[in-house]
């Protein structure tokens, strides 16, 4: 005996103007009588606060009291029976029910210290003397049309380049006698439909390049009473150039966005949620060698870095 949801997407993702929609499928071996079908949709936006990201007083709270979106249920199927063999109930339901939201419908994201999730949830009570069942499957928000911007979004691209005295850590001392400098353009505002473009050329560096890549960041914070408690951590790395590279090649930035690890740029009351882009230079070192797991956040010796943020937003 089993109870499954089915959406109506294979993708599973919605807007809030528009129906969850899909079918409830039943599998059992013989009839059995129930008291009722219930759909019920919650969305809220979780968040919590590590050791590592906050002090002592901080941390004793952990996770916080979540935000709600949305909370309601739905009747499917009055009470009665449902027959042997493999069954499918449909149903559906708006998201956004007037005066019935709780909070703005925030887009999905599953970040490392905030999470905002969408559940429907299927039971089917049976009584007192049989265990109820029950199933859940969670769905993607996505911002309705109306709220997207009408024009597509022409990139942002900004100029950068990367010398040993745009470095705020210290550097190995052969890499900063010899000098090396890179300039580039890349986008910082752009779609989440879109990948990260821009460009990158090595003018100059005496020591040679190991690595160039693109680290992408989110940030994420939580306002904790008067205090404001972020974190940044990383979503993903894309290998730029792989050994040393020629000089003066122009070097193509092209990086495609995580799905789920991403949502528009959110700036709300109690967190936000933003991203920033990373151009990283290693070079090669012995030293370097010696140290091949490291934080990504922590500057090297033989790291060279560019910090940009990175506006996202989503287009029609």
């Amino acid at each position: 005996m089993s109870v499954e949801l089915k959406f109506s997407r294979a993708n599973r993702i919605y807007r809030p103007s528009e129906p969850l929609e899909g079918k409830i499928v039943v599998k059992t071996h013989s009839s059995i009588s129930h008291y009722g079908i219930r759909v019920t949709v919650k969305g809220s936006v979780n968040l919590q606060v590590r050791g590592g990201s906050a002090g002592v007083v901080e941390s004793f709270y952990g996770v916080i009291k979540p935000i709600p979106i949305v909370n309601w249920t739905i009747e499917v199927k009055p009470s009665g029976k449902i027959v042997s063999g493999t069954s499918e109930i449909p149903f559906s339901l708006n998201l956004r029910q007037q005066d019935e939201n709780l909070e703005r419908f925030y887009e999905t994201f599953h970040g490392a210290d905030i999470s905002i999730q969408y559940l429907a949830t299927v039971d089917i009570s049976r009584g007192y003397l049989h265990k109820s069942l029950s199933a859940t499957m969670e769905f993607i928000v996505e911002s309705d049309k109306a709220d997207l911007l009408q024009r597509p979004l022409s990139p942002e691209m900004v100029i950068f380049y990367i010398t040993q005295d745009t470095q705020r850590h210290p550097l190995l001392p052969e890499i900063k006698s010899g000098g090396f400098r890179l300039t580039g353009k890349i986008s910082t505002q752009c779609s989440l439909f879109d990948p990260i473009n821009g460009e990158l050329t090595v003018e100059a560096s005496a020591v040679p390049i190991q690595t160039i890549d693109l680290q992408l960041f989110r940030v994420e914070s939580i306002l904790l009473g008067e205090k404001i408690v972020t974190e940044t951590s990383l979503i993903q790395t894309t290998q730029i150039a792989d050994g040393d590279v020629c000089r003066n090649l122009t070097l193509p930035i092209y990086v495609i966005l995580p799905r789920l690890l991403t949502c528009p740029t959110t700036l709300a009351g109690p967190f936000s949620i933003e991203f920033k882009v990373a151009i990283v230079i290693s070079f090669q070192s012995e030293l370097s060698k010696l140290h091949k797991k490291s934080d990504p956040k922590t500057p090297r010796l033989w790291l060279a870095m560019e910090t940009l943020p990175l506006e996202l937003v989503r287009t029609k």
